[in-house]
């Protein structure tokens, strides 16, 4: 586990396995670092991310949550960088169409935000919606991605 000082704020990021498991936002350092290959290769991906250099993210991702919302955060790694989608959008696109509101729960669930752009899902009337991190953390994605709202 290490800790990786964004500008939105302290991540935490936790791998399991050779995988990531997740990240989440904290107030200060709890635990003793311990930097792996794959820590290094997530700290350096995010650096680009911030910088506005990476678009994407290359990291083996352990996905732990039910199968409705696996398949929803899948859904969320293929929207674009600058894109959003609604709940509405999202629901559609795993071919649930009244799903929207299990959706959000799904969102809210995701252990991997940033790598897993859940900040991306937005109400389908065009508000930001909320953030388990903060709508202000969402608000500063969606800028510093340029994001059409």
């Amino acid at each position: 586990m290490v800790y990786y000082d964004s500008p939105i704020g302290l991540i935490e990021i936790q791998t399991d396995r050779g995988k990531l498991l997740s990240l989440n936002f904290q107030e200060v350092k709890r635990y003793p670092e311990e930097e792996t290959a794959l820590l290094s290769i997530a700290k350096d991906q995010l650096n680009e991310y911030f910088r506005g250099k990476r678009k994407e993210f290359d990291l083996p991702l352990k996905l732990e949550g039910t199968d409705f919302q696996k398949s929803v955060w899948k859904q969320l790694l293929k929207i674009p960088y600058g894109d959003t989608f609604s709940y509405k959008e999202v629901a559609e696109a795993i071919e649930n169409n009244k799903a929207y509101r299990a959706v959000g729960n799904a969102n809210n669930k995701n252990s991997i935000p940033l790598i897993i752009p859940c900040h991306r899902v937005t109400a389908s009337n065009g508000k930001i919606g909320g953030y388990g991190a903060g709508v202000w953390r969402k608000k500063w994605l969606l800028k510093h991605e340029k994001a059409n709202l």
